[in-house]
């Protein structure tokens, strides 16, 4: 068989492992939720990687955690004006691939399942979610951008493999139940805080650009040929806008640049500080986005 892995795809839809359900945020216990004004209940499903689950430094894990100030959470106060009763109930974990929600598992489950395992699990059980946000892709391609230098058999590969996994998550996420709204989560570039540092990490950060673009354009194809929208995260991050702004020291620095170091940690000193993950106004910025899409 070329994907051996396909046969759990296949029959994980027919898996209730509702006791093992793992949430931040919400557990399985809380997941029966408030009702709405009308008497239902509404469930928001957040899937993906770290940025999923509101990943930030703090002074206590200055390397990152899970908080309750990220995109998920700020989307959940957004859509309860379209639906008001609605939970939030999420899945993500650090790091997580589209090979790992798949078929690997990853550290956020113990037990062996996959996130996908999961979501499929949840969702047939819970056939009042009405909105499913995938966060994945950016961590397929981060190996290929290890020392500041662009691996561009690497990039083409993680991108073929996005493509044919992706594909299928949403394919299999769908048949669990057709009727939630799938929202796409796109990506930013954090590599653009490397323009300010020397001539090579200054051309790798340039380089790093055209590698974003790609990863979000692939992940747009995937989601456009499902009906899928998906958050132009990239837009709303200012990525490739280099539009010189001058600083209050009288130094131009690009808008992309300086959009970045606003939204994010990556310009922070140490410890917080060089930490890829939004900052609080970069999650509002992102839920923003996600909110666009879902009303598009």
């Amino acid at each position: 068989m070329k994907n051996p892995g396909r046969l759990l795809h296949l029959t994980v839809r027919a898996v209730i492992v509702l006791g093992s359900l793992i949430t931040f945020g919400v557990s399985q216990a809380d997941a029966i939720g408030a009702p709405d004004a009308t008497g239902g209940v509404a469930y928001y499903l957040a899937l993906g990687g770290s940025g999923s689950i509101g990943f930030q430094p703090t002074v206590d894990h200055p390397k990152g955690q899970p908080t309750n100030m990220g995109y998920a959470n700020d989307l959940l106060t957004l859509e309860r004006v379209r639906w008001s009763g609605l939970q939030l109930v999420q899945l993500g974990c650090p790091g997580e691939t589209t090979g790992k929600f798949l078929s690997e598992g990853d550290r956020c489950r113990p037990n062996g399942q996959t996130q996908l395992a999961q979501a499929v699990s949840f969702l047939q059980s819970h056939a009042n979610t009405v909105l499913v946000t995938i966060d994945l892709g950016f961590n397929n391609i981060r190996t290929c951008l290890a020392y500041h230098v662009v691996n561009e058999t690497c990039i083409s590969q993680s991108l073929a493999t996005i493509r044919q996994q992706l594909t299928e998550i949403v394919s299999l996420l769908r048949a669990a139940v057709p009727s939630p709204r799938i929202v796409g989560v796109g990506h930013y570039d954090p590599y653009l805080r490397l323009q300010a540092k020397d001539v090579a990490t200054r051309a790798f950060a340039q380089a790093s650009i055209a590698v974003t673009e790609r990863l979000n354009a692939t992940l747009a194809s995937v989601y456009s040929a499902a009906g899928v929208p998906m958050a132009n995260v990239a837009s709303a991050f200012a990525v490739a806008n280099a539009v010189p702004t001058t600083l209050a020291n009288g130094t131009a620095v690009p808008r992309d640049v300086v959009r970045l170091c606003a939204l994010t940690w990556v310009c922070a000193a140490p410890p917080l500080g060089h930490n890829q993950h939004p900052n609080e106004d970069g999650y509002e910025v992102i839920a923003e986005a996600i909110a666009d899409a879902v009303r598009a």
